[in-house]
């Protein structure tokens, strides 16, 4: 069995944000028990953890190679033709991410330029949306590495 690449930055990252949505939702419901009141706020927390736990591990799964795809055309073709499979693959999901950073991006920066603030804790709303692009951004380049890798053959495509 092949060593798996390093992702090191998003189990960090999806590490925290899963030990925090746990304290925060454990506070929650210790407080909601002993005074029948809860935190309200909490709620927008754990959504933007959970998106920065989402983008994390799907940055983490493209690293490794263990996105979800049928590969029974590629381990149908020979070694050029594959290649060229897998250049296309590539440029698909990097168009796909590089829209949702350009559009992300806008969406943070109008957020900023309109001073939103969210709902819950009243904080500038582009504080949870500059992550998008950001997270998304790391995407991309896990999805080089991969794409390197998968080119010069050292990822299993069977899994």
């Amino acid at each position: 069995m092949k060593p798996q690449p390093d992702a090191r930055l998003e189990r960090v990252l999806a590490t925290l944000a899963l030990i925090l949505i746990a304290v925060i939702s454990l506070a929650n419901v210790v407080v909601r028990y002993v005074t029948n009141i809860s935190f309200a706020f909490t709620e927008e927390i754990s959504v933007f953890l959970l998106v920065v736990l989402t983008f994390a591990g799907a940055a983490m799964a493209l690293r490794r190679n263990g996105h979800i795809r049928i590969g029974l055309l590629e381990r149908a073709l020979p070694r050029g033709p594959r290649r060229v499979l897998i250049v296309v693959q590539s440029l698909a999901v990097a168009i796909v991410l590089g829209l949702i950073v350009w559009y992300g991006a806008k969406l943070a920066w109008n957020e900023y330029h309109w001073q939103s603030l969210s709902p819950g804790l009243g904080v500038p709303e582009w504080w949870y949306l500059v992550w998008l692009p950001v997270l998304t951004a790391l995407m991309l380049w896990r999805l080089i590495q991969q794409t390197r890798d998968r080119l010069a053959g050292r990822l299993d495509d069977e899994s």
